[in-house]
């Protein structure tokens, strides 16, 4: 017991001599830099056990980019290139997207230009084995998937699929495969034409370009431009797809920050649809880019906007690449639409209340009544014609559309919660695919009440253990009925997405898309 004690005292006796030795002299402030390199050289010299400084590195990096602003970031070198394949418009692969159901491989889309189309392989193919080895089973999930099938251009992959009950064997050169941004586009009528843009990549300009040509020959006298849930890209590709609509020599935006002096981005001659109506689609998804674009376009009254609030990002972030390949997506300057606005909601109370935004906006009523929004009169400004807009949290349409939550009845979330809608309509597709191949689009519309699907998946539902509540059903018909129809419709369209491609999965919703109505509306006043 008496050595114990002395051991105790004679730590306590060193801990305390550290202590008691102050400096002389008062010390100098540390600057950030100094004070991170002397930490992390004391870590390096006298901790207990061999650090790992790369992992802390990173995580103090995270951190204070975190501190900075929720748009600031950091990419491992690991990560960068698929972090920017969204925005490059292009990735390495075999060109193909799928859907896991039952533990299989689902061909849901094969890339148009990309290998895989080139070799044969078709929408609805189940994949059985890459480079020989079982593409099925439990360890088969969303990251297996590409891990296996992407790869350096040159490279070949083997792969074996089920179509029907035939098995093909396909050997596949991975190249560039193109990733599409305008997801679809089609005429509504004899002078109004539809695009689907749904991300901003460095192709989306020519690719709105040539829909805009294409509807043109059509007839195309008046434009729907759907940025609805468009997270937004590129500022040099905003400013070039604003271009189209604008005349010559008119402002698009302008960036200004600490140590970014004021930069003025103008249009050209150079627009395809600088005449005719335009009425842009935004919601609560419609971000950056997609404010840009549609910020241009209300402040120099040269469409409609209908929908929702959009996101409210109105930061310009600059990539710097890191000797290690890393990349820092650094935050440095705000951007501001024609009329002086910046969008940007604020972030001062931490990224996960920057996050969260949307629920708050759901719980507050604003997604459902304009008068729930609320704008501070000092962020008032005004349109070229004069009219009232807001700055400082996203772009305000001109025409409000109310989200449809009565289609949410609680069977409905029920299946969709499990996945049921989708598993089912896919299984039918792929059963039926064979047979509709040789039947037209319009037929398959024209057929579609008598086939019935509805009452197949809710059999299937039943099995699967979702029934309907009969007596809460009772007590609110009206969502029940609203949340039947929408089903009925979603099931239309998912079907004929799996038979006949993505854009047709358009051409059925609009029937029941209250946006696309009101937008359609707007253009016929005019």
């Amino acid at each position: 017991m008496k050595k114990e004690l002395i051991a105790a005292l004679g730590v306590m006796t060193l801990v305390g001599s550290v202590y008691a030795q102050k400096p002389k002299n008062t010390p100098k402030p540390l600057d950030g830099m100094a004070r991170i390199e002397q930490v992390m050289g004391l870590i390096n010299d006298n901790y207990v056990e061999s650090p790992n400084l790369e992992k802390l590195s990173e995580k103090a990096v995270v951190s204070m980019l975190t501190d900075l602003d929720p748009h600031s970031v950091y990419i491992p070198a690991k990560d960068v290139e698929r972090a920017n394949e969204g925005l490059q418009g292009n990735f390495e692969g075999v060109g193909v997207s799928f859907q896991i159901m039952h533990d299989t491989i689902n061909v849901a889309e094969v890339i148009v230009g990309g290998p895989a189309e080139k070799v044969g392989i078709e929408r609805g193919d189940k994949l059985i084995t890459i480079d020989g080895k079982p593409a099925t089973g439990d360890s088969i999930n969303n990251a297996w998937v590409p891990k296996h099938l992407r790869g350096k251009k040159g490279t070949k992959v083997q792969i074996e699929v089920l179509r029907g009950t035939q098995k093909l064997n396909f050997e596949v050169v991975r190249d560039k495969v193109p990733l599409y941004s305008v997801d679809t586009y089609f005429m509504v009528d004899d002078t109004i034409g539809y695009i689907n843009l749904s991300r901003f990549a460095r192709t989306s300009v020519d690719e709105v370009r040539d829909a805009i040509k294409n509807l043109k020959k059509q007839g195309m006298t008046a434009l729907m431009l759907d940025l609805r849930g468009n997270g937004g890209g590129f500022l040099d590709i905003a400013c070039g797809l604003a271009n189209e609509f604008l005349p010559a020599r008119h402002l698009i935006v302008y960036t200004e920050g600490r140590n970014s002096p004021r930069q003025n981005f103008m249009s050209n001659f150079m627009g395809s649809f600088r005449k005719g109506s335009l009425v842009v689609m935004i919601d609560e998804g419609s971000a950056s880019a997609s404010e840009i674009v549609s910020g241009a376009i209300q402040d120099w009254d040269r469409g409609i906007l209908v929908g929702r609030r959009s996101f409210g990002k109105g930061l310009v972030q600059r990539m710097y690449e890191l000797k290690d390949g890393a990349q820092v997506r650094l935050t440095t300057a705000r951007y501001y639409t024609p009329s002086g606005r910046c969008i940007q909601r604020p972030y001062d109370k931490g990224s996960d209340a920057y996050r969260d935004d949307i629920n708050r906006r759901y719980k507050n009523g604003e997604l459902v009544s304009r008068d729930s929004i609320r704008f501070a009169d000092s962020l008032k400004y005004k349109t070229n014609l004069g009219r009232t807009v807001y700055g400082g949290g996203g772009i305000m349409p001109d025409v409000f559309v109310p989200m449809d939550t009565m289609r949410l009845s609680q069977y409905f979330i029920d299946l969709r919660s499990k996945s049921i809608i989708n598993d089912w309509t896919t299984d039918w597709a792929n059963k039926h695919r064979e047979e509709y191949k040789s039947v037209p689009f319009e037929e398959y519309l024209a057929n579609y009440e008598s086939l019935e699907l509805v009452k197949q998946l809710e059999a299937y539902a039943l099995e699967k253990g979702v029934v309907r509540d009969a007596e809460a059903e009772a007590k609110e018909p009206e969502r029940v009925s609203h949340s039947d129809r929408y089903m009925h419709e979603l099931v239309k369209a998912l079907v004929a997405k799996d038979l006949y491609g993505r854009e047709y999965y358009y051409r059925v919703m609009k029937e029941i898309d209250e946006c696309f109505k009101v937008a359609l509306e707007q253009l016929r006043k005019k």
